[in-house]
């Protein structure tokens, strides 16, 4: 496709005549928001398209602006010179403006920019940018789940025109942001005037008027990722911590399953505020790998987060492309087909099995039902639950025929294996039900020594029937 020959690129407010009369001169003026429609009518420049947003969140945003640049260069051909006014600044910031820089020869391309709508942000509170600022086109926002910044980070997004609900922004920025937390808001008032306001987050939702910009202070250096890589790379340098500065990845593997254990004994509890502590306590086991693969050149924390990024969008077509699935069989089963593909692509087909993936050193319950899973994936299961039961009674009955005690361990893992089976036809995990068996034990084992001391007996000296009926009292105080 040719490149369109002529492009001004131009923001709010510029002051030379000259640009101004070359902007009245385009063959098309396209202007992005009332802020920046109000400013062209003020030099008498009425002619103008204004670039909006399909209502379709679902559209990417790219196919969006590519489709109405298309459409626009239709309409006029390859000879025409398209001016383009926006409020956005730095005005490359700008999708749009990226969009249009993209159809044009760049030799042609002109670009002046404007008044800096922060300014009087600035003035009435000279600190508000002394944190690095993130400009954000509000076009960005579109469509995503979770912001694509740093709350340790200054961020001005600029919101030109009616773009958005002001309840949808709320909703996404509250995702990192409490709702009390103090941001400042650029509104564009009935008059065509704006004025910077501050307010709490959450009254965006009160506000039925267009924001132009909007100022978001960090909120907390502590909830930036980046934040506490710095932490780790300091524990980990020269004048760092002695301890933290002699770990290998072999000397913390002990530390990273025991993390691991203490956020599922947290889950088994549901103690929330427990699991915080200990994700946190996870996440410093995984930055600490991360760092000292840096150090020795092996990988960094970036390659971990692009590879999982790269693999879970891969793996998710039925989200992130068109592929159509009917339920969750099909999600599973695509899965395992474009994870075969993979080893396809990596060459390695012949050094991996589909079994291969489950860690040896998993715990034997959460092994043998990953394995089990992974086998009926591929259709290797029977296809309704009554002989799963008759094999867990036909493995006890070889338990209690076994000839000697070689046979009967053997035909105990049998049996163990064949139950694991049985609690994954019943959707239940198997590690975490015996956890929960293993702690509700320890609750009524706990309850008949209380009670013991409490009568002045040891537990040694008391009959299994003084026991049992601490027991049966226990049952009663079951969660």
């Amino acid at each position: 496709m040719a490149k369109m020959r002529n492009l001004i690129i131009c923001g709010v407010g510029v002051k030379d005549q000259s640009i101004i009369d070359s902007i009245s001169k385009a063959d098309q003026v396209i202007v992005r928001g009332g802020i920046a429609t109000r400013w062209l009518a003020t030099n008498n420049i009425n002619n103008v398209k204004l670039f909006k947003v399909d209502a379709d969140i679902n559209i990417p945003l790219e196919q969006v602006i590519n489709q109405w640049i298309v459409e626009l260069k239709d309409d006029l051909g390859d000879d025409a010179t398209i001016a383009y006014v926006s409020p956005v600044t730095p005005i490359l910031s700008d999708r749009v403006a990226a969009g249009l820089i993209d159809i044009v020869e760049k030799s042609s391309v002109q670009i002046h920019s404007g008044i800096d709508l922060s300014i009087h942000l600035i003035q009435q509170s000279p600190l508000v940018f002394l944190s690095p600022v993130v400009t954000i086109d509000g076009l960005s926002l579109r469509g995503l789940h979770h912001p694509p910044f740093s709350p340790a980070n200054s961020v001005m997004i600029y919101f030109p025109g009616d773009l958005g609900e002001n309840v949808g922004v709320y909703k996404l920025l509250k995702v990192i942001y409490p709702a009390e937390h103090a941001v400042s808001v650029l509104f564009e008032m009935a008059n065509g005037n704006t004025d910077w306001n501050q307010v709490p987050l959450e009254k965006l939702v009160e506000r039925n008027t267009p924001i132009a910009a909007l100022y978001i202070p960090p909120f907390s250096l502590d909830s930036s990722l980046e934040n506490f890589q710095e932490v780790i790379a300091h524990l980990r340098a020269p004048n760092g911590c002695p301890w933290d500065k002699k770990q290998t990845h072999s000397s913390l593997r002990t530390y990273l399953l025991e993390e691991t254990y203490e956020a599922l004994d947290a889950l088994d509890k549901n103690d929330f505020a427990g699991l915080r502590e200990e994700l946190g306590d996870l996440l410093l086991q995984i930055l600490l790998h991360a760092q000292i693969a840096q150090e020795s050149h092996e990988f960094t924390l970036g390659d971990v987060l692009s590879g999982i990024n790269r693999k879970i969008v891969y793996r998710h077509p039925h989200v992130f492309k068109d592929w159509i699935v009917d339920d969750e069989q099909d999600v599973v089963q695509n899965w395992e087909s474009l994870k075969e593909l993979e080893r396809l692509k990596n060459g390695d087909e012949e050094k991996k099995g589909m079994l291969d993936g489950v860690p040896i050193s998993f715990p034997a319950l959460a092994q043998a039902q990953a394995i089990q899973d992974r086998a009926a994936r591929v259709g290797f299961d029977w296809p309704e639950i009554t002989p799963v039961i008759n094999k867990v009674l036909e493995e006890l009955e070889e338990v209690k025929t076994a000839i000697n005690e070689a046979e009967r361990a053997k035909e105990l893992g049998d049996l163990l294996f064949a139950i694991v089976n049985l609690i994954r036809w019943y959707k239940v995990d198997a590690e975490s039900a015996l956890r929960k068996t293993n702690v509700k034990f320890r609750k009524r084992f706990a309850y008949i020594e209380e009670n013991a001391r409490k009568t002045g007996k040891d537990l040694l000296q008391m009959s299994l029937e003084e026991m049992d009926s601490f027991w049966e009292q226990a049952k009663e105080y079951d969660d």
